[in-house]
């Protein structure tokens, strides 16, 4: 189905990209969310990632899968906007801002609190990977596609993000300041 809407698009066809919209803009908007950590800018990078998708569509390759071209187009703009602007807002600003589908991730967040809090912590380079494995289901190849970078490269920044997130998790729920 997903090749018959691109194609549809690639043709010219607004109601086809609309419901491309429709598939991959809320999830977008947590991801940039997650990276950028500000309601605004995750917006901009949003919509700037769909303009984008829109003006390029006609030179995707609809035999590819579309799932890492867009979240690598989505990843350059919310990079783009981090490096214009340096301001950040904590995760917990992004939590209790109230999007769509919040209501059932404040559950979550709740329940994943120290997670997310550590997640908040890691430096971008580790950060975005461990988001796109862990959040968002991407597969170690398909990050490497996204963020332009060596596959080894990639399990090494998971590898490494995962060791510091235990490590923060450990510093969080066990208050301890002597965890390694």
């Amino acid at each position: 189905m997903e090749k018959n809407i691109l194609l549809k698009i690639q043709q010219g066809d607004k109601n086809a990209f609309a419901k491309l919209y429709d598939e991959y803009s809320e999830s977008a908007l947590r991801t940039a969310m997650a990276i950028t950590k500000d309601k605004m800018y995750a917006a901009d990078a949003v919509q700037e990632t769909f303009i984008r998708v829109y003006k390029n569509i006609g030179e995707f390759d609809i035999n590819r899968t579309f799932e890492p071209w867009f979240y690598r187009i989505l990843i350059n703009e919310c990079n783009r906007i981090l490096s214009r602007n340096s301001k950040t807002i904590p995760m917990d600003d992004f939590i209790e801002s109230g999007l769509p589908g919040c209501d059932e991730d404040r559950y979550r967040f709740e329940e994943y609190e120290s997670l997310y809090k550590a997640i908040e912590k890691l430096d971008d380079i580790n950060r975005i990977p461990i988001v796109l494995k862990y959040l968002k289901g991407f597969s170690e190849g398909e990050i490497a596609q996204i963020l332009e970078i060596n596959l080894n490269t990639v399990k090494s920044r998971l590898f490494k993000g995962r060791q510091k997130l235990r490590r923060y998790i450990e510093l969080l729920e066990g208050g301890s300041e002597h965890h390694g």
